[in-house]
């Protein structure tokens, strides 16, 4: 195969306008053309696009890949005469990943001209290689995500290759952004405006090939390289005149533009959707993509470019994006690489696990590492609660099946991963014990007593507990180096994040093992240091008690729920306190208390824990499971807030002003995030990066702040900004907003939260 060029031919004129203008070699080529040695008589040869950063383990759409691409669009149009055809692939393990994250952490407004132009620049180059009168066809070899699936998407054809990891969608909206290299205006010709937007932009949706194929994304499937490479070629063959749909003289958007009748008349729900699911959480993305999809429907292809690349910039330089980008990029994969694993401890993979206690918890834990191929032992007290325990784990499966995303026989195999017993010699030789029994110490010692003689010597201990100290357990165990907490969260078959906790004498190597086995769960581990509540009990607490305390200033119950809401809480306040119970938190609460008092300290008092007593004493409502809590209950169900609230919490006498509704959403947030700052200053959490990524999976601290660090370092006006946002509200509800010396001193030196090395 030879990589040189036919000489230009003298460039065609109808194409011309949307032709790259320069021909000068990029400075890193990203982008290479290989010609076929031999040319076809009449017809010219084939010419494969090889994406391929030499400098990069991944294609990214940056600086370099966007003036590779103009230059060799700009060869291929200059040299149409010599094509019969284009094959874009990739020379990467994946096809093409997208954009660059980096690039679009940088962008400022400063800089909005800058982002704008870039994507007209990509536009114009892909706009060019779909107008080339020459069949363009997408060999996938990988993963197409966001840029990766637009550049196919420019193409008259894309083949994928049946790969099991591969994944195809533009998941823009889910780190704040939208696609801006024409995915927009694509999906909407390709699929039509209500599908483009329900099945791929407003959800970020990723498709296995099969399933891309389905919804329109990809057109045919290969089962290896060579397939893939020969069915290219074959299209290429048989379509010597292809043109995209949208290109052909009549073409109709399937469903029709935004002004056919039908289509108008259904268009008023999609805002309406939009707002219900939003329920006035700030989220730009998802309003900017349906403006970008309507709007753009109604005009020609450039005009629509040109719209689709204004609501880019306006969210590539706003903070919300910023924030996402930096949680569930950077914060995300440096908390699942590795970097709180101790170093230098080998990995150690487990084989056999006993989970004590197959209640809600237990159970959830047996389907977690039977889904990972481990051997499970689910001991309960009595065989018929061991069983139980099974059962909800056969549900579990059993949804799965239902949902299509397992098989009856894969249930079946992992069901008889499980073996339900109440027998102790069935645990013998495990090498992983994981207790999920009741959050009361003697118990959970008990347990672990039970089966110290028959475990491997050396397994791994862990507690399944959401609040009490490891170290306090670890008495109870005889080898308290092997000891750890693993935080679960529930439902465990949905929740992604474990917490694991170090206590005072928990060995490297059983964390490093601990951390393993997360990750073989398929789990993200943030690891926190001992103390009571650890982090995400702890932090959540102060959202919660905060709510509380709402109500007993008089705060309308209904404008505590939607200052919740608008904070961009998933469950709201009042809500989640019923979901929880609300003898739970007073437990917890009673607990912390004595402890600390135990201790000589002395408890802050909250103003939200007299209106949690008197809802469980006075009232006997104590939540959704006995029937009456904050809302009212018919058949199970929410039925609307409990009208004796009002009568029992409404302003008090004299109180002639509700607080602003902005400090009552700033209080929401800010009360979390300023525990988390103590949280560092204590050592409890020792990682930026962790009380994000714990935040946001673990407690449903709102995704568009980037989590609890990251939002204050996206407050306005910076880190300074929030404290002092911090300092007003502490002079009018209490020293609980007090900003902790660590914020206050990276306020004093303009710094930022981040695990990053300070510059020298």
């Amino acid at each position: 195969m030879s990589t040189t060029p036919p000489a230009p031919a003298t460039p065609p004129g109808p194409q011309e306008s949307a032709q790259p203008a320069s021909f000068t070699a990029p400075e890193r080529d990203t982008v290479r053309l290989e010609w076929d040695a031999e040319e076809r008589e009449g017809a010219g040869r084939v010419v494969t696009l090889v994406l391929d950063d030499p400098m990069q383990s991944a294609n990214t759409m940056n600086a370099a890949f966007i003036d590779s691409l103009e230059h060799a669009v700009a060869q291929l149009v200059s040299s149409r005469d010599q094509l019969r055809g284009v094959v874009v692939t990739s020379a990467k393990e994946t096809f093409f990943a997208g954009g660059d994250l980096n690039d679009l952490l940088a962008a400022t407004p400063e800089l909005a001209e800058d982002v704008f132009q870039r994507s007209l620049r990509v536009k114009r180059a892909l706009r060019a290689l779909e107008t080339l009168g020459r069949p363009v066809v997408a060999a996938l070899n990988g993963t197409a995500l966001g840029g990766g699936l637009e550049i196919a998407l420019a193409c008259h054809h894309r083949i994928a290759l049946d790969a099991p990891k591969a994944r195809f969608g533009l998941p823009e909206v889910t780190l704040g952004l939208l696609p801006g290299g024409g995915g927009v205006v694509r999906t909407v010709r390709l699929l039509g405006l209500a599908d483009a937007l329900v099945k791929v932009l407003l959800e970020g949706r990723r498709y296995r090939p099969r399933q891309a194929v389905e919804v329109g994304l990809v057109d045919e499937i290969a089962a290896d390289q060579a397939e893939l490479l020969s069915r290219a070629r074959a299209f290429i063959e048989e379509h010597p005149e292809s043109a995209q749909p949208w290109d052909v003289p009549g073409y109709r958007i399937p469903g029709g533009a935004p002004s056919h009748p039908k289509l108008a008349a259904q268009l008023p729900a999609f805002p309406a959707r939009l707002r219900q699911q939003l329920n006035g959480a700030p989220y730009p993305a998802p309003r900017d993509i349906l403006a970008a999809a309507v709007e753009g429907a109604q005009v020609d292809m450039e005009t629509a470019a040109v719209i689709e690349a204004r609501y880019f910039t306006e969210l590539v330089v706003g903070q919300t994006a910023k924030n996402m980008i930096q949680a569930f990029f950077f914060d995300m994969r440096a908390v699942n690489s590795g970097r709180a694993r101790p170093q230098g401890v080998p990995a150690r993979s487990a084989s056999r696990v006993a989970v004590l206690g197959a209640g809600m918890m237990g159970a959830g834990i047996a389907h977690a590492c039977a889904v990972a191929g481990l051997d499970v032992v689910l001991r309960d007290v009595t065989a018929e609660a061991a069983e139980r325990g099974k059962d909800a784990v056969r549900d579990v499966l059993d949804r799965a099946v239902k949902r299509g995303r397992l098989s009856a026989e894969g249930r079946d195999e992992v069901l008889g991963r499980v073996t339900a017993t109440a027998e102790v010699a069935e645990v013998a030789g495990v090498d992983v014990v994981i207790e999920a029994v009741f959050e009361d110490p003697e118990l959970k010692r008990k347990v672990f007593q039970e089966v110290r003689e028959v475990v491997a010597p050396d397994a791994l201990l862990c507690s399944n507990t959401s609040t009490l100290p490891i170290t306090q357990l670890a008495e109870g165990v005889h080898r308290p180096e092997d000891f750890v907490g693993l935080h679960f969260f529930s439902p465990v078959d949905r929740m992604p994040l474990v917490e694991i906790v170090v206590g005072a004498r928990t060995g490297e190597a059983a964390l490093a093992r601990a951390f393993d086995l997360v990750r073989a769960l398929g789990k993200t581990p943030i690891v926190v240091r001992d103390g009571r509540g650890f982090f995400t009990s702890r932090v959540i607490g102060h959202f919660l008690t905060e709510g509380l305390a709402m109500v007993g200033e008089g705060v309308a119950p209904a404008t505590v729920e939607q200052a919740a809401a608008q904070a961009g809480y998933p469950a709201k306040v009042l809500a989640l306190l019923d979901e929880l119970t609300l003898t739970l938190p007073r437990r917890i609460r009673q607990e912390s208390r004595r402890a600390v008092e135990e201790a000589g300290g002395v408890w802050p008092e909250h103003p939200g824990d007299a209106v949690l007593d008197r809802m469980v004493d006075e009232f006997g409502r104590a939540g959704r499971s006995t029937g009456a809590g904050f809302y009212v209950y018919e058949n199970g169900e929410r039925a609307g807030l409990w009208p004796g609230l009002a009568e029992h919490f409404g302003p008090a006498a004299g109180v002639e002003e509700a607080p602003p509704f902005e400090d009552l959403v700033d209080r929401l947030l800010l009360a979390p995030a300023l525990d988390a700052v103590r949280c560092l200053e204590e050592g409890v959490l020792t990682s930026v990066a962790d009380a994000n990524v714990g935040s946001l999976l673990g407690i449903g601290f709102p995704a568009w702040t980037g989590g609890v660090l990251q939002y204050l370092n996206g407050f306005p006006g910076g880190v300074n900004g929030a404290a002092a946002r911090a300092s007003e509200l502490a002079a009018r509800y209490g020293e609980r907003f007090a900003p902790p010396a660590r914020l206050v001193l990276l306020a004093a030196e303009g710094g930022r939260f981040t695990d990053a090395p300070a510059a020298s």
